[in-house]
């Protein structure tokens, strides 16, 4: 018996050993359809997504599919791509990257609708392997519980029963099946009788976008629904977790009062404190984690005599101390933005070790933040007298939940990577020689001292300046060691001393100006800075990798 769509196979139009296509749909009409079939799939991954948002909201957000591949990405992405988006889109980054794997999704997604029609088991594999790919991503991370695979496994069946409801309203039954080529169409002539008026029936075609619109529009709806709940939920948990109405006690230890004039207050300057809004982020986490102070546990073992576990309160409870420290990312280019100066309040971290008991041959803080992200510190550098902090607040008020909340470690002096865990819950003492950290294990420096820097603010790269008077200002830093010296030297010419604003301390940056006579024509600035162990920045240019960049900020400006 002949197939409701097509011939059986051994007819002559279907030849033995051709595969039957899937019933309904011949070439020409996959052509017609192929508009509608990519809708369905876009709408099936969107439900996916929604679903996933929704079960992630009940779990973590970093749990979410698009999350979960994400961290895993930047996991295994080579050293020289994660160079080039931070210098490319700087903060921006983790924005670009989600859009990207959002992008991707789609287009996936898309191809499995298109694929559909014609062969359903293949674009119900396709859309269902995102999500198995995301679950085991998601499974994939070092915090990860076996529950974290649940969103994406949410995701891939919710996107495949929406695949199938969709599908049968672009190539299902009720669609008239076409004939064969040379078939003749076949009448049926009307029963005798009285003639009845005619009422046109609505044709097939109508009926098909019908139910395509309907039940795209239902799918639309649950994904927004989903997903607008989901996210409705984690926003309110951020809110629950976030430290903003939590009021900080008052530091044992005070920062120093700022010298008066530490802040040139220039316009276009830096200024000394960077708020914390504007404070630079670069981490790895593309969801920040979340973490409920009242839950939140910080552990200390490894090689210590007594192991200790605090809670928040229990930080709390600590003689604080208050500090002005600048802070640089190993990332920074020569002339970059990552470096930023706050006002912290932490707990003493030498202090806490000690209490501790560091057992002999440990020579590495080991330290683990929520997301499973891990840093290497040198404890020598805890334990030389530095202000090393286990950090609470940040310019007046509790961490920001993007720079660490509810504690971070800051350690003056290091580059971010090997000192400034955020959302630390574990600081094992251990060897350099038995493990190693996130980004040492890519191949950067153990040790990483911050190199003596310098920056031109004012004016901006290209910037069109009058001729006359004008001010050349910036900010330098030689974290530990302090900036002795700052000179500028406009085209080439003999480097002249900038006025360096008062010091507030070693571990912070300086901001420095010179008055420059500006003459018509289009100029080259270039800054340098001596620190007050004698070294002077080297001309030498370095990339960041593996132990900070070298070399000098420079600039060109028309004056008109």
């Amino acid at each position: 018996m002949a197939g409701v769509y097509g011939p059986p196979a051994g007819s002559a139009t279907n030849p033995p050993g051709r595969r039957l296509r899937t019933p309904g749909v011949n070439r020409e009409e996959v052509k017609r359809l192929a508009p509608a079939a990519a809708a369905c799939g876009l709408l099936a991954g969107a439900a996916a997504l929604g679903a996933a948002e929704a079960a992630a909201s009940l779990l973590r957000p970093q749990a979410g599919p698009l999350a979960a591949v994400g961290a895993a990405f930047v996991d295994l992405t080579p050293r020289w791509l994660k160079e080039f988006a931070i210098r490319t889109f700087g903060e921006a980054d983790k924005l670009v990257l989600l859009a990207g794997l959002g992008a991707g999704v789609a287009a996936v997604a898309a191809l499995a609708g298109l694929l559909a029609p014609r062969r359903p088991r293949t674009a119900l594999a396709v859309i269902s392997g995102l999500g198995l790919l995301a679950a085991v991503a998601a499974l994939s991370r070092p915090a990860a519980a076996p529950l974290d695979a649940l969103p994406s496994l949410v995701a891939a069946v919710a996107g495949a029963v929406a695949l199938t409801l969709l599908r049968r309203t672009v190539a299902g039954p009720g669609r008239p099946s076409p004939r064969p080529p040379g078939a003749r169409e076949h009448r049926v002539p009307p029963a005798p009788g009285p003639e009845q008026p005619s009422v046109p029936a609505p044709s097939a075609a109508a009926t098909g976008r019908r139910a395509f619109l309907r039940a795209g529009a239902t799918t639309l709806a649950f994904a927004a629904i989903s997903g607008g709940a989901g996210r409705a939920l984690t926003a309110a948990r951020d809110a629950a977790a976030s430290g903003a109405r939590l009021v900080l006690p008052r530091p044992a230890r005070p920062a120093p009062a700022l010298p008066v004039g530490a802040d040139l207050r220039i316009p276009g300057l830096t200024p000394f404190t960077t708020p914390s809004a504007n404070f630079y982020r670069v981490d790895t986490a593309l969801v920040v984690p979340r973490v409920p102070h009242a839950d939140w546990r910080l552990r200390v073992t490894g090689l210590v005599d007594r192991p200790v576990e605090l809670t928040f309160q229990e930080v709390l409870a600590r003689p604080l101390v208050e500090r002005d420290i600048t802070l640089t990312c190993v990332s920074n280019e020569v002339g970059g933005p990552y470096a930023g100066n706050a006002r912290w309040l932490g707990a003493d971290l030498a202090a806490l070790l000690r209490e501790a008991g560091v057992q002999a041959g440990a020579d590495q803080i080991l330290s683990r933040s929520a997301d499973g992200w891990t840093c290497g510190t040198p404890i020598e550098t805890v334990l030389d007298g530095r202000d090393a902090l286990l950090a609470v607040g940040m310019n007046g008020g509790a961490l920001p939940p993007e720079h660490g909340f509810p504690a971070r470690m800051i350690v003056p002096g290091l580059y971010g990577y090997v000192s400034a865990t955020k959302w630390v819950t574990e600081i094992k003492l251990t060897r350099f020689a038995d493990e190693r950290s996130y980004w040492t294990r890519r191949g950067w420096a153990d040790h990483a001292p911050i190199k003596t820097a310098s920056r031109i603010d004012v004016p901006k790269a290209f910037a069109r300046v009058p001729a006359g008077r004008t001010a050349v200002a910036g900010v330098a830093w030689a974290q530990r060691r302090g900036v002795a010296a700052v000179e500028v030297r406009v085209d080439d010419g003999p480097w002249r001393p900038a006025r360096l604003a008062p010091s507030a301390g070693p571990d912070t940056w300086r901001q420095w100006r010179l008055d420059w006579d500006a003459t018509a024509g289009s100029h080259r600035l270039e800054v340098r800075a001596t620190d007050t162990t004698g070294d002077t920045q080297t001309p030498d240019r370095v990339p960041p990798f593996p132990d900070g960049s070298t070399g000098r900020h420079s600039l060109v400006v028309t004056v008109v």
